[in-house]
């Protein structure tokens, strides 16, 4: 099962709409908050299901600040992260994942991509597709890939360019 993990498209859409058409074929989409009014284009565009949270920017979203969700035999707890302190740590994360027993906690929020083990839950940010916050300022987006019975795998990509022109992948 190959899923895309997108977060903070803050309503500019171009990368997110190159990123799923980069990498589809596409089991499932995640998105983690701050569309700020992309929900519907992203599920028009969508070529597979989608699962969506608000976030901090979406004030008038009619999706739920949390989600647990289960694919490909994973339970995944969603959020953008902001109502947990995520700026400070995740720790609030894990134990809220490890109380509805699931071993993956997404969010967005930071706008910096990250995975992380603790106490058996892998925690990801897959950064923002938008606007990036890391050292090397780079658009990103993550992959997770889950074959039944084994640990999720997760990769983390980087975009070039401007959602215009000619892209890149690092």
């Amino acid at each position: 099962m190959k899923i895309l993990v997108i977060s903070d498209s803050h309503g500019k859409n171009g990368r997110m709409e190159l990123a799923i058409e980069q990498e589809s074929p596409l089991d499932l989409i995640i998105h983690l908050g701050d569309l700020e009014g992309g929900e519907d284009l992203l599920e028009a565009i969508a070529p597979c299901p989608v699962e969506m949270v608000c976030g901090n920017n979406d004030f008038f979203s009619p999706y739920p600040r949390e989600k647990i969700i289960e694919a490909g035999g994973v339970r995944i707890f969603m959020c953008h992260g902001h109502n947990y302190g995520v700026s400070m740590g995740t720790e609030r994360l894990v134990q809220i994942a490890l109380q509805n027993q699931c071993s993956v906690a997404m969010y967005g929020h930071t706008h910096c991509p990250m995975i992380e083990e603790d106490q058996g839950v892998t925690v990801v940010n897959p950064g923002s597709i938008s606007y990036p916050r890391q050292a090397n300022r780079k658009p990103s987006y993550m992959i997770m890939e889950v074959t039944e019975g084994e640990k999720p795998n997760f990769t983390v990509y980087y975009m070039t360019g401007s959602p215009e022109g000619p892209q890149g992948w690092y």
